[in-house]
Order: structure tokens, then sequence, then C-alpha cells
């Protein structure tokens, strides 16, 4: 049944397929950009992929105007600042994002700074606060395959100081461009291409699921699901597959713009929380909370996963399970996923298996009641469901 109203936005061009970095030039020529900046990070430089985008700007006869590298798995904040002030020093007049969503975000956060034409960034979180007095051309090159802030107009910065993830929201926050290219995901670990992986299954899920999905995010969650359903275990036994590669860069794109669309829930809320309090990496919360969210939400949402049955298992299985029995067996498919994913590369499945103590459970409760994603989750959640959760979880 369709909403009696919705809203669906996605203006990003994306360049998709082999050697796709070779027409990053002539985009950046479209934008009017002479003097990129480019944000990564050092792993990224010494593993020869900086390079590779430098070459593909040189055989154009561009050239970078500045640089930075030290950007860290959690950005914050400061580092958005130190970016901020380069981006100026060098009288910049475009920003390139090479990396995961770490430095996809510190690049929003740049041009939240830049437009806004502020040294603070801190004024600006939340929801629809960004009001750009000029535009900033934006490109991203995702060098994971999870995220998809390729395509989302939320940013999520870390405040050391205060302990929390601060999300920023605004339409103004979504690139210009997004470039995948396999040759930029084809170094990353197998641990590493599961959590991204199952980042972006989640980001689909809740995509499919919150309260203000709609025909059209309905529909790029559910080709993702599948792309993720197929690719994922490739991708993580053989990182040199290109096909597999490509079709999880395309997998989290489109679970991007899904929840870009309809948002996410309690997964994201609890699991934000999790990186806040306990240092948590991403991927690894949405994994660890993924299924324990949804038996949760089963009640209310039962109807909605059985259909996503469909795309998780595929229609042999979909037709050999009984209609009322679907929902349940979607997050059975979930976690058999996760399980084959942990046996592959090791991909953590319980809390403690990541650090987190059952002492700071009740630390990462609270924080979670306050993250804005709580609100868009299909069923209601308070203090003591969010516990159970993470009991559930640990």
């Amino acid at each position: 049944m369709l909403p009696r109203y919705y809203e669906f936005y996605n203006p990003v061009k994306v360049l998709s397929g082999e050697n796709a970095l070779e027409n990053l030039p002539h985009e950046l020529e479209h934008l009017h950009a002479n003097r990129p900046m480019l944000l990564t990070n050092r792993e990224l430089t010494q593993i020869g992929l900086t390079g590779v985008v430098e070459a593909a700007l040189k055989s154009a006869g561009l050239a970078l105007a500045a640089r930075f590298e030290d950007i860290p798995p959690d950005s914050s904040v400061h580092v958005v600042n130190a970016a901020g002030r380069l981006y100026r020093e060098a009288n910049c007049d475009a920003i390139i994002a090479l990396g995961g969503g770490s430095v996809i975000d510190t690049a929003k956060g740049v041009r939240i700074l830049i437009g806004q034409e502020t040294d603070d960034i801190m004024q600006y979180m939340g929801a629809d606060i960004v009001k750009p007095k000029r535009h900033v051309p934006f490109a991203v090159i995702p060098t994971t395959a999870g995220t998809g802030s390729e395509a989302t107009l939320v940013a999520v910065i870390a405040h050391p100081e205060r302990k929390v993830k601060m999300e920023f929201v605004s339409h103004h926050l979504l690139p210009d461009l997004a470039v995948l290219d396999p040759r930029m995901t084809q170094s990353l670990p197998p641990r590493l291409t599961a959590s991204t992986g199952m980042d972006a299954l989640v980001h689909a899920i809740e995509g499919y699921t919150c309260i203000q999905r709609n025909p059209l995010s309905d529909a790029y969650a559910w080709a993702a699901i599948e792309l993720i359903r197929e690719y994922l275990p490739r991708a993580v036994v053989n990182g040199r597959d290109t096909e597999a590669r490509l079709a999880m860069a395309n997998a989290a794109l489109m679970a991007g713009v899904a929840f870009s669309n309809s948002m996410v829930g309690l997964v994201h809320a609890i699991g934000h929380a999790c990186g806040g309090v306990a240092r948590v990496a991403h991927g690894d919360a949405m994994t660890i909370l993924l299924p324990h969210v949804m038996e949760y939400n089963l009640d209310v949402t039962g109807e909605r996963y059985g259909r996503l049955l469909l795309a998780l298992a595929g229609p042999d299985v979909y037709a050999a399970t009984p209609a009322a029995e679907r929902g349940a067996k979607a997050i059975a498919t979930v976690r058999e996923l996760s399980r084959r994913l942990n046996e592959a590369c090791g991909l953590p499945l319980r809390l403690q298996d990541v650090g987190v103590k059952e002492d700071l459970l009740p630390d990462i409760a609270r924080t979670a009641l306050n993250d804005g994603a709580l609100l868009m989750n299909p069923k209601e959640a308070g203090l003591d469901d969010v516990l159970q959760i993470l009991k559930q979880a640990l």
C-alpha cells in the first residue's frame, strides 16, 4: 500500500565500473573544480590508492591543491576543524574524499565548515540546520562497501570529550558525485569486508522497515539485500573477485540511498551508543545487534521481515517456509550469515567479543535513548527494552 504522502531525494551522480575513476577529472571539470583537496588516511596512501587517484587527475592535467591524511577510524570535530583550516590555507575549491565512512563523514564536515563560512562545526549538529552560503563541489570514492555515506545525507562525527557520536543531517551533505571502482576495495581485508558488508545489510533492512519507508526506498533496499546475499561471502573469501567487489559497492550505495530517505532505527541507535561509550567499531556493533533488534521488532514488523526472506534467502527457502514463520526465518537467515562470516574471518557475534563489559551496559542504554534514530524505529523502545537487548547481545 502506498503511503498517503512521501518524499524521496537522491541527486548523487554515480560512476560505477572497472576504471570508473578515470572519468573523475571530466566530472570535476563540469563542477568547475580546479584546486581539489583530497581527504584520506595514511593507510590508503601506503597501499597506493591515493596514487591511483592522483594519476587519474594528472592524466587530465589536474593536480591536488592539498591533501589531508590525519583521519582516524572514528573521526572527531577536532579533525574536521583541522581539515577545514587546511582547505582555506591552500585556497581549495573542491573536496575529494577517498576512504570509508570516517573519511567521508569528515569530508562532509569540512563541506559544512566551508559552505557555512564558519570555523566550528558544532553549531550545525542536528537535522536541517545546514544552510550553506555557497556550493562546495564534492566527490566521494569509497574504499569500503558498507557505510553508503557516498549517497547519504548523514554524517556521524565523534566528540571525544562528551563521549558521543553526533549526527548531522541535511540534504546539503549529499555529494555531487560517487565513484564506484572495484580497485578501491580489493585491498580491504576479509574481516573489514565482512563488517562493512553487514553494515550495508543493516542499512537495507532498517531502511525497509523504519517508519519513513516508501516504495522507492523499498526498491533500493531490496536490491541491496539481494546483492549482499550473493556477493558478500564471495568478497570475503576472495578479495580480488572484481565482480563481487563492484556488486558490494553498488549494494552499499543502494542501501545508503534507501536509509537516507527512510532513516535507520534501533540497531543504529544502540550501535552509535556502543561506539561512543565503549569504542566498538560501527560495523561490528551492527553485526552483533541486528538479529537481537529484529527479534525485538518482530511482533510489529513480522510481515515485512517475512517479505524480506525472499531477498535474504532466495525463492526456494521462501516458498518452503510457511507464511507465519517467514519473519522468524528471516532473522535465522541473518544469524546464519553472521555465523558463516565468523567462521570465514572472525567477525564477532557478541558484545563481549569486542571488549564490552556488563557494567557499561547502563551507560550505553542511556546514551542510545538520546539518539535520533530511535524515533524512526517501527517499535518504541525504552530504557529497560534497550538494556534487555544489550544483555542478550553481550
